[in-house]
């Protein structure tokens, strides 16, 4: 399944509320995919952290009674444990659509998956990656990566891979690592990525692809089979599943190959008695040392088959009438001009950056906090040269010179709705 998605509906009319709506009461759900939350509190920050999924929720209550050690013991607790353990492994990998010989290695978070990566990268790699992405898919890979500009559409994109890719390879025998690190969607403007037409442009050149997917999997399906990308990170945390747990699945060769990411108890086969007489395991484990974290696993795996049992393409549908809706909404509010990378109408997730005009964005924020107890991101979102250049560039087309340093994010899931996105925009409408 492509990552491009159907463009955002402008079916949706403008609607700007005189007075604040009430926020939804937003009571604890019985079906595995309601959230969690506060009545009265609405939550527009999903891209930050999403709200606990009820599916979450419950398998962590059903397991605590039984919590023990995992690969460590032989009573009837830490069997089931271990068990519970090894099938959250493989009903992620299931998710994510991996392929057999595939690893599935548990980390905290995709920060964590992609400097796991970074690590296991062999002697000479060279990463590529672009200047729009998020600080995880930034600042782990080596001082000499190659930092390509941020493109203009989702075709330069493949471009300027191409090119790159290209003049990397010239003079040589084609034989040294390459990895293209890209993300799926953007966590700044929301906006997708061609994943597939990268991942074809880099195995054209003999490159590995890693395809950060934090922001894209709580949305759309993320397939590393039908992307043929080489490896996937994923956060729990942005997927319903709090408690600490994230994902790299991929290619077994470098992960095998490397000394562990960590090393302690559990990465090891055998230690003898001199400093270095150690054999590194192979497998999930060689990178997964120490006491795992059997909660977040059981978690994440909860709400990965409970996503695989929903009509995704329904949930899908909501989640861009309600962005439509919302974005219609802030281009009708006076003042208040949207952050993009590409075209308007290209495809995007749930996620919309802003600013309002001669406002500073965090004393927006805390305004919409505490009159509206409304939630939103500000800032530069973890991504500062992108940020920064869009900031730059909303100014230039919007001909406005007073537009504050930072900017503001509203993000939305699951437990979204049409009341709470009327009153950000009532809210907004009303700020004095």
């Amino acid at each position: 399944m492509s990552t491009i998605v159907a463009p955002v509906s402008r079916t949706v009319p403008a609607r700007t509320v005189a007075v604040p709506v009430p926020a939804d009461p937003n009571p604890a759900g019985h079906g595995p995919l309601d959230v969690l939350g506060v009545p009265g509190q609405v939550n527009l920050d999903y891209a930050a952290t999403a709200p606990c999924a009820r599916a979450a929720a419950d398998a962590v209550a059903e397991l605590l009674p039984w919590y023990a050690s995992v690969h460590r013991g032989a009573g009837a607790l830490s069997r089931r444990c271990t068990l519970a353990y090894e099938r959250a492994r493989q009903q992620v990998g299931d998710f994510l659509g991996v392929r057999p010989d595939d690893h599935v290695v548990f980390t905290r978070n995709t920060t964590d998956a992609l400097n796991l990566l970074a690590r296991v990268l062999p002697p000479g790699g060279k990463v590529v990656t672009f200047a729009s992405e998020h600080h995880a898919n930034l600042l782990p890979w080596p001082v000499d990566t190659v930092r390509l500009p941020v493109p203009g559409s989702p075709g330069a994109a493949v471009r300027a891979l191409d090119a790159a890719l290209r003049e990397l390879r010239r003079g040589t025998d084609g034989s040294a690592p390459i990895l293209v690190a890209v993300t799926g969607a953007s966590n700044v403007t929301g906006e997708c990525w061609p994943i597939a037409d990268l991942a074809r442009a880099a195995h054209r050149h003999g490159a590995r692809i890693v395809l950060d997917a934090a922001q894209l999997a709580p949305h759309a399906e993320v397939d590393i089979s039908a992307l043929a990308v080489d490896y996937v990170a994923v956060s729990g945390h942005k997927l319903y599943a709090p408690f600490g747990i994230g994902v790299l699945a991929g290619r077994a060769d470098w992960l095998d190959a490397a000394p562990p990411y960590l090393a302690g108890g559990g990465a090891t086969r055998t230690v003898g008695p001199a400093t270095n007489d150690v054999d590194w395991a192979d497998g999930p484990g060689r990178h997964e040392a120490g006491t795992p974290n059997l909660l977040g696993a059981v978690a994440l795996a909860a709400v990965c088959e409970a996503l695989t049992g929903a009509d995704r393409p329904a949930l899908y549908a909501r989640e861009q009438a309600l962005l439509a809706h919302l974005r219609t909404g802030l281009a009708a509010t006076p003042d208040v001009v949207e952050l993009r990378t590409f075209d308007a109408d290209a495809p995007r997730v749930g996620i919309v950056s802003f600013v309002v005009a001669g406002r500073d964005s965090a004393q927006v924020a805390a305004e919409l906090a505490q009159r509206w107890q409304i939630g939103l991101r500000d800032g530069l979102f973890c991504a500062h040269p992108l940020a920064r250049r869009l900031l730059t560039e909303a100014g230039t087309r919007s001909g406005r010179p007073d537009l504050p340093p930072t900017a503001l994010r509203a993000s939305i899931g699951l437990g979204s709705t049409t009341r709470q996105v009327d009153r950000l925009l009532a809210a907004l409408a009303a700020l004095g």
